[in-house]
């Protein structure tokens, strides 16, 4: 068994220790929402955040987890998740959906590490988020959208 705390909660995860996070939040514990894009780490699909910081969990072993995890779903549940998902859904980003996850997570932490980002630090802070349907400049807009509400 692996303790980990995944949005709040204490849980245990009957898998191997080598088993990634992606595979113990999905099958272990039912939360569909992080995606498995690559396997590589390559596509950001499957971003959460360990200690507050943007991991891939395709490639992070649960057995190296050290800080709590924070999903998709339970990323509304302080003041810069919900300005981030807010934002999206103003700014209609989603086409396909499918990368979004892993997009809001990497701007959620972004925006958790710089009040007021410019174009470059978005750029650079997301140009491991690949979207296929190419909406990079509503996800964009929507990041200095929720910089500005959270201002």
């Amino acid at each position: 068994m692996t303790r980990l705390t995944v949005n709040g909660k204490a849980v245990e995860v009957d898998a191997d220790p080598a088993t990634p996070l992606l595979w113990a939040l999905r099958d272990n514990l039912g939360m569909t929402g992080t995606k498995f894009g690559c396997g590589i780490a390559a596509c950001g699909a499957c971003t959460v955040h360990v200690g507050g910081q943007p991991v891939r969990s395709c490639v992070t072993p649960i057995s190296s987890v050290s800080g709590p995890v924070t999903t998709i779903e339970g990323a509304s549940g302080d003041r810069v998740g919900k300005a981030v998902q807010d934002a999206w859904i103003k700014h209609d980003v989603v086409q396909c959906g499918y990368c979004q996850s892993g997009q809001i997570m990497a701007a959620t932490a972004l925006l958790k590490s710089k009040k007021n980002p410019s174009e470059a630090d978005i750029d650079s802070a997301l140009s491991g988020n690949l979207c296929r349907c190419g909406t990079y400049a509503r996800i964009r807009a929507a990041v200095k959208d929720a910089a500005r509400t959270l201002a």
